[in-house]
């Protein structure tokens, strides 16, 4: 469970990252030499948390723990930091960003993702600074939710990654939201090409994870993502065919947490984060299972790793694994 004394450790770690600079990661397309400037000119909303899709779930775990936990002894300092950042001519200005012709896949899908998640959690704050935030980042929440519509009609396969392009995790935050907000359109495109894409499957290859630089499990994310899509038996059925070992304990790619030798090293400390990735879906999965105690103990197992590791002392994690830390804890989706 989220305790207030974890909340305010994540808050904290979101607090350092969200108003820090540098160092950066850029995802930028420069066309000319006046394009090349710096994060905070490029991004005044979120600039910080080293590139853009992390200081955005950087804002949404602020605006989730606020919410949840409105007397934290931070609470002051988040109101600012939010009040400072999610302003409308900041997000003006970032929607500016995302309309210019060669930005289109821009943080596509999994920034897209997030951004979503944190408008549907804005719209569930009830005090006047959460509404405050709601309608300042309204415009560029209309106009991902409607290029995601768009991106979907055109998108002929998933990508089925462990990292950022993953189409699931994107999908499974975008319906969350989309269902939180009632864009039916949205809902509806997610569910469909759910479907399209997913509903064959079987067999999954499971003895291919972990990568060695994954924060999702490309298995786990799509049977998470197909268990908002296919209602109860359908979705067992579907469930005992894609990952057939999984109750029986066979699936052990699945079931035992990752190693990491280097939390220092960016691309490897991924790892942490899918120890609590892994164990999100995990309970999600459970939850549809005539018979899930070999998962649900996974799923303990795997929290009990990524929760441990949260602080590290290195940037290259900190930055980051605080929001899929209250992700899990809080069960994800802002409607649940």
């Amino acid at each position: 469970m989220l305790t207030r004394r974890l909340a305010s450790r994540f808050a904290g770690l979101a607090l350092a990252g969200i108003g820090r600079e540098w160092p950066h990661s850029y995802q930028h397309v420069a066309r000319r030499r006046a394009d090349v400037r710096s994060p905070r000119e490029l991004h005044p909303a979120f600039f910080g948390c080293l590139d853009w899709h992390s200081s955005v779930h950087g804002h949404w775990t602020l605006a989730r723990l606020l919410r949840l936990y409105p007397s934290l002894p931070s609470a002051a300092r988040i109101r600012a930091a939010l009040d400072e950042n999610l302003t409308a001519g900041h997000v003006a200005s970032e929607l500016a960003y995302f309309r210019a012709p060669e930005r289109r896949s821009f943080e596509r899908p999994y920034g897209w993702g997030w951004l979503l998640a944190l408008a549907a959690e804005l719209g569930m704050g009830s005090d006047p600074c959460a509404r405050r935030w709601s309608r300042a980042v309204s415009p560029l929440e209309e106009f991902i939710a409607e290029s995601l519509c768009g991106y979907l009609s055109r998108l002929p396969y998933p990508v089925r990654t462990g990292v950022h392009s993953n189409t699931a995790f994107a999908l499974s935050l975008a319906l969350d939201y989309a269902r939180s907000a009632g864009h039916r359109r949205l809902a509806g495109a997610i569910v469909s090409r759910s479907r399209d894409f997913y509903r064959a499957d079987a067999n999954a290859p499971v003895s291919w994870e972990p990568g060695g630089e994954d924060f999702l499990s490309p298995s786990l994310t799509e049977a998470d993502l197909m268990s908002r899509v296919i209602p109860g038996r359908e979705y067992r059925l579907w469930l005992k065919r894609f990952l057939p070992g999984l109750a029986g304990g066979a699936s052990c790619a699945l079931l035992n947490p990752p190693q990491v030798r280097d939390r220092r090293d960016p691309k490897q400390v991924h790892l942490d984060g899918l120890s609590l990735s892994r164990a999100w879906a995990l309970r999600r999965i459970a939850s549809a299972m005539p018979v899930s105690g070999r998962v649900r103990a996974a799923a303990e197992r795997h929290a009990r790793a990524g929760l441990a590791r949260v602080s590290s002392g290195d940037y290259a994690g900190e930055h980051w694994l605080a929001s899929f830390a209250v992700y899990l804890l809080t069960d994800g989706a802002a409607s649940d």
